[in-house]
């Protein structure tokens, strides 16, 4: 049983005071007497003067996530605002819930620490993704955003009714677990904060995922701002994005506290009504086409609803990497078989002069050495490819052999196919392998059935005149594609040439590259 944490306040500090910037907070600095070390900053919250890092416990060896409160400690107001925070967070380490993370322990104050540092919430770490980067790439489909926003709407009602207010309305404070649901990563809340900001934070979240926007105070650095019209109103997501379903649109807006598109005010204000139509279109997917017969506007997906899940996909790797290995253990074995068989051919042909007999050509030697075996080849690096324009998802390139099926690289969506004519006519990666290799096989794991694919072997700069290797046609799931190569290969292409249709659009996805072949 994991005891409540309680807030800890070291004695006073002789070391000299500095000024607030906390400057000496870099990775690998310890806190609170040398139990945190820092990892990577994971962002920051400028409205309470907070950082957000990622850090390693020291004495339970674990990951955790700090939120750092920043200030002057000679400022009173500063550090009041600072021990009122601490202390609503100590209040919430009481509740469990799957949308919010535990707070693990509170510290005030701890001396060693840099001056500058007021305070500490440790809460337990979240894997998963970033809420910016999800939308880096562009917003969501409105079901897959409706579907993971569900866990921290739920967070939020059930703290309500308990008394307890998140803080849940700054994007860099939520983050997505690898089961694909939106949590509140960095608890904290602000010293002012009230329930209606829960509510408020819930709309922005939503608005960010449909729209790929922030809508509410500061937009944090990199992430663009929301628009507002004429009338100085926020610009629903609906009229950005023709696809999201009005009700999800207008709980958005109507959460954040701003007019919907009958100029209607308010009307939400609690997590359970977000939560009512977030449940309502979890599983929505748009019409192929509008109403006006145009093709809808669908970006990059993610945790698409005709993915398997993470957990499912790791099965799958997973049994892919164990029959892999099976047929590796059986080529080095029939290698073995095939060399002593050798031996004892070889033996049965010497004279006693240990003279080789040939029927038609004495004392020549023509038992040849086992031809070389089938290894995995390890990709070490990748790098983007487009045969014109900008190219597809250079930040996502390295989960294509990672090793986690989970992750994928995927192109923008397309309102052309490739090919003459269009924006493009080849998109993909150029993958290093880890040594020259006589490559044999491919395999590429993808759920985009119908998308073209092309290996090539590059010699100098990568280009569609590269000599081809092979091509196949993806299926769902894995194509296994025989490669022609006779001579070794340090570097391939793996560029799609065709992308699969769905919702009025040309995209496509891979999640994994398995190469194979012998050693030059």
């Amino acid at each position: 049983m994991t005891s409540k944490p309680t807030e800890r306040i070291a004695a006073d500090s002789d070391e000299p005071e500095a000024d607030s910037s906390a400057e000496q907070l870099t990775p690998g600095r310890v806190l609170d007497h040398g139990r945190y070390r820092l990892l990577s900053k994971v962002g920051s919250d400028e409205r309470c003067n907070a950082e957000l890092w990622r850090a390693k416990d020291g004495v339970l060896g674990r990951d955790v996530a700090l939120t750092i409160l920043i200030g002057d400690r000679a400022d009173a107001q500063a550090a009041t605002n600072a021990r009122r925070t601490l202390e609503r967070a100590m209040h919430a380490s009481t509740f469990n819930h799957v949308g919010v993370a535990r707070v693990l322990d509170v510290v005030t104050q701890s001396a060693g620490d840099p001056p500058g540092v007021l305070g500490l919430v440790i809460a337990e770490w979240t894997h998963g993704t970033d809420l910016l980067d999800l939308v880096a790439e562009g917003p969501l489909p409105p079901g897959t955003a409706a579907r993971l926003m569900q866990p921290l709407a739920a967070a939020v009602e059930s703290a309500h009714h308990a008394g307890l207010v998140l803080g849940a309305d700054h994007p860099q404070r939520i983050r997505v677990t690898p089961e694909g649901e939106v949590r509140m990563a960095f608890p904290g809340p602000l010293s002012h904060a009230s329930s209606s900001d829960d509510v408020r934070g819930l709309g922005a979240a939503l608005y960010l995922l449909l729209t790929g926007r922030w809508a509410l105070g500061d937009t944090p650095e990199g992430l663009p701002s929301a628009p507002t019209g004429p009338d100085g109103n926020l610009v629903a997501p609906r009229t950005l994005r023709p696809t999201v379903p009005m009700e999800l649109s207008t709980v958005a807006v109507r959460a954040l506290g701003n007019p919907d598109s009958t100029g209607t005010t308010g009307g939400v204000r609690t997590g359970a009504a977000v939560l009512r139509v977030l449940e309502q279109y979890a599983t929505y997917e748009p019409a192929n086409t509008l109403s006006n017969g145009a093709p809808p506007a669908e970006s990059n997906e993610v945790w698409r609803r005709d993915d398997p899940k993470p957990d499912q996909a790791k099965r799958r790797k997973l049994a892919i990497s164990v029959g892999v290995l099976a047929v590796a253990t059986i080529l080095v074995i029939g290698w073995i078989a095939v060399g002593v068989i050798g031996i004892f051919t070889e033996s049965n042909q010497s004279s006693g002069t240990g003279t080789v007999i040939e029927g038609n050509n004495p004392g020549t030697n023509t038992q040849q050495p086992p031809p070389p075996q089938a290894a995995p080849v390890r990709v070490t690096e990748g790098t983007s490819f487009t045969a014109q324009g900008e190219p597809d998802a250079p930040g996502r390139i390295n989960n294509l052999f990672d090793g986690d099926p989970s992750t994928y690289w995927s192109t923008f969506g397309y309102f052309q196919q490739l090919g003459p004519g269009g924006i493009n006519t080849a998109t993909g990666a150029v993958l290093t392998l880890e040594r020259p290799s006589v490559l044999q096989q491919i395999v590429i794991n993808s759920p985009s059935a119908g998308a073209k694919v092309e290996i090539r072997q590059v010699d100098g700069s990568p280009s569609m005149n590269s000599k081809l290797l092979g091509s196949a046609v993806l299926g769902a799931g894995d194509t296994p594609i025989k490669l022609e190569a006779v001579a070794p290969s340090s570097k391939i292409m793996v560029v799609l040439t065709q992308l699969s249709q769905k919702g009025g659009e040309y995209s496509s996805q891979i999640n994994e590259v398995t190469v194979t072949g012998s050693v030059a």
